[in-house]
């Protein structure tokens, strides 16, 4: 007999349930029976205790330099350009629900952030800074240091979060994973007092996964290879990407790719005569006949369904060589150092360094008389 679905816990229960776990796990110590929580939840809780962080202290976060901003973010490039498009689309999809975007690297350092953040409540503002450390150990539990922990998409509600001074905040994240099986980054959807909206959880993960396609085309490849198995139709962000260069080697695969063709962590993709039991010239062959999906044995006796493409650019990878312009970068700095201040183009100019003229001339502002 199939099980029929369960209807949403009502807010308040939740919030009651929620407040039960705390009591057990972080005041007690005592294990969840029956579980009342996440397990992912649970198990972060369990790393802070033994961190030696207590639910009451205060969070300061980090001051964040111009220099710190600036490396934050030219350390990240790949991962910024692959994110761009994807995040301005996801920003649409939530665009009436106060949650905003936040993407970090793979220590939990903020690189970039979209959407509706208050400036003006620094319970936002203080989470909202390129070069904020918000990993686990900094910040204790949140979907943020939650999801590199655990590698996997995870959804937090209010006092899911591990201290007091974060259980404002409700937050969806996805890890995301590099063209060489290595976690780069991750995706964090976050709302400050705003109404539980786990459907982010799904709306973060594919996005997520998008960004890693992303990367996966940026890497240089002459030859892509989209694949699904049999009866599902190639096109869409659940395929599997493989890159070749000239000789076959496989310079670079998506996480789909690698779970179809069965490469754990770690693991070294090499020659696609390892992984496909053609001849690298029949794929190359399809590819330039134009002849479109058709399936292909793999050695493990099981078959997808692939799509052969020519990259006309070459070796090179099918994203921009290119990174954020300097101008660009440095802009994009100044005007987040006059929003972390509130608007106090003084303060911003101390912040970084420089005299309040140039805020004001790279931002394009008329200088206030007297200013």
């Amino acid at each position: 007999m199939t099980p029929q679905p369960q209807p949403p816990v009502p807010h308040q229960q939740r919030l009651a349930l929620i407040e039960q776990a705390r009591k057990a796990v972080l005041e007690s110590r005592a294990p969840l029976t029956p579980p009342l929580l996440a397990p992912w939840v649970e198990r972060s809780w369990r790393r802070c205790l033994d961190l030696g962080f207590q639910p009451q202290q205060h969070i300061a976060f980090d001051a964040v330099t111009a220099a710190h901003m600036r490396h934050a973010i030219e350390a990240n490039q790949p991962l910024l350009r692959a994110a761009a498009p994807v995040i301005q689309s996801l920003t649409r999809a939530m665009a009436h629900t106060r949650y905003f975007s936040i993407l970090t690297d793979a220590r939990g350092t903020v690189i970039d952030v979209n959407g509706p953040v208050d400036r003006q409540n620094p319970l936002a503002a203080n989470i909202a800074r390129v070069g904020v450390d918000l990993s686990e150990r900094a910040v204790g539990t949140t979907a943020i240091g939650t999801t590199l922990a655990e590698l996997q998409p995870v959804w937090l509600h209010r006092g899911e979060h591990f201290y007091d001074d974060t259980s404002v905040y409700s937050c969806a994240g996805a890890p995301i994973w590099g063209p060489d099986g290595q976690c780069v980054g991750m995706l964090d959807l976050t709302g400050v007092n705003v109404i539980e909206q786990p459907a982010l959880k799904h709306l973060v993960t594919q996005s997520a996964r998008s960004i890693e396609n992303a990367l996966t085309l940026g890497r240089p490849h002459r030859l892509l290879l989209c694949m699904n198995w049999p009866g599902r139709v190639i096109g869409d962000d659940s395929d599997g990407l493989v890159g070749l260069d000239g000789d076959g080697q496989v310079t670079a695969l998506n996480r789909s790719a690698a779970e179809m063709l069965g490469i754990g962590p770690g693991m070294v993709p090499g020659h696609c005569s390892d992984l496909f039991a053609v001849p690298m010239e029949a794929l190359f062959d399809a590819a330039r006949a134009q002849r479109g999906a058709f399936e292909v044995p793999l050695w493990s006796g099981l078959r997808l369904c692939v799509l052969v493409q020519l990259n006309r650019n070459g070796e090179r990878g099918g994203l921009p060589a290119h990174g954020i312009p300097l101008k660009d970068m440095e802009t994009a700095l100044i005007r987040k150092a006059v929003d972390d201040a509130r608007g106090n183009v003084k303060e911003a100019a101390r912040a970084l360094g420089i005299s309040r003229a140039t805020v004001y001339r790279k931002l394009g502002r008329q200088r206030p008389a007297g200013a």
